[in-house]
């Protein structure tokens, strides 16, 4: 258990921002974009776009959340979502319409990175700050990115499973999240480092479940089928751990296999609440950046901050069962 405790501390619970800032007085490029600085000020009204990837997630639905209760909090702010449903076409016709509507400021977490990076930078372009939340676009025409350290996140679980939960080795299965999302690629990258100091551990299987529930239990049954002797589930994120537990259960097999995952959100659906009762071994919290994006808003349009940081990083919490109900009260969980 003191092993569970030193990892704990794997990354502090803070929010570091890089050193590096971008300039957000930005001329439009002559085709109707306007300049942020000359707009911003107090006393205004601000309209905000928020394309989210996809409200099916519970973690996305928690940063929609997020984003609306804090721009509550700032007079002014006025904030529109809409869902692009995990479809890349709907996406850029989301941001094209916000484009349209003549938004202030676009807030986008991107369903995939190469499909939406030529319509943020659009708007970019066209003066409209841009803030690109927990998953990445192409380049940098943006104004700035908040999101989690996914390499680091992952090699954390990875270290977690090295060290602590398969110590002796075993066979791993992965159930990764959407292809072409940057947290999945990073993910994957971050275990891999993190198990490079236990050979014995062998991961056997890798499938996508696209970060969803039903999915994930449908993808554990199949490898379940294919590799019977499966040790443990590094999964992506919690719903999908969640249902390849589901799939665990209905073979008899949830007691002989070890199940961990990624986003530890603190509502009584969500993983730490999944690791207080059993389910799941470890989750490492992964914040929706919600607050710090509205945050930023409010430092580019309402205090007319000319430089803000390019990237800011998201700390995390490795979240044992020493720790769940701790961790969840601290972060405001709902009973």
């Amino acid at each position: 258990m003191r092993y569970a405790r030193r990892a704990i501390a794997v990354l502090a619970l803070t929010v570091l921002a890089t050193t590096t800032a971008c300039s957000v007085e930005k001329a439009g490029d002559g085709n109707g974009g306007t300049d942020a600085a000359a707009q911003c000020g107090s006393g205004k009204e601000f309209l905000i776009g928020m394309s989210q990837a996809n409200n099916a997630e519970p973690y996305r639905q928690v940063m929609n959340d997020d984003i609306t209760n804090a721009a509550k909090d700032v007079p002014g702010f006025k904030v529109v979502v809409s869902d692009a449903a995990q479809d890349n076409s709907k996406q850029v016709a989301d941001v094209e319409n916000f484009i349209s509507q003549g938004i202030n400021l676009l807030i986008i977490s991107p369903n995939e990175a190469k499909p939406l990076t030529a319509v943020v930078k659009k708007a970019y372009d066209q003066g409209i700050p841009v803030i690109v939340l927990d998953r990445k676009v192409e380049g940098d025409a943006y104004t700035a990115f908040i999101g989690g350290d996914n390499v680091a996140i992952g090699k954390a679980a990875g270290e977690y499973y090295a060290k602590t939960l398969l110590p002796q080795g075993g066979k791993v299965a992965e159930i990764s999240g959407l292809p072409g999302s940057t947290p999945a690629a990073e993910r994957a990258q971050g275990f891999r480092e993190g198990i490079a100091s236990n050979p014995k551990i062998e991961i056997v299987a890798t499938q996508t479940a696209e970060w969803l529930r039903e999915k994930g239990q449908s993808v554990m049954d199949a490898m379940l089928k294919a590799h019977p002797d499966i040790d443990a589930v590094y999964s992506h994120n919690d719903p999908m751990a969640e249902g390849a537990y589901l799939a665990a259960k209905a073979a008899g097999k949830e007691s002989a296999i070890k199940f961990t995952g990624i986003d530890a959100l603190p509502v009584p659906s969500g993983g730490i609440k999944a690791v207080e009762q059993g389910r799941l071994q470890a989750t490492f919290q992964y914040p929706t950046g919600g607050r710090e994006a509205i945050d930023m808003a409010k430092k580019i349009l309402v205090d007319c901050q000319k430089d803000v940081p390019k990237t800011t990083t998201l700390g995390t919490t490795q979240i044992t069962k020493e720790n769940a109900a701790q961790v969840y009260t601290e972060l405001g969980g709902k009973q």
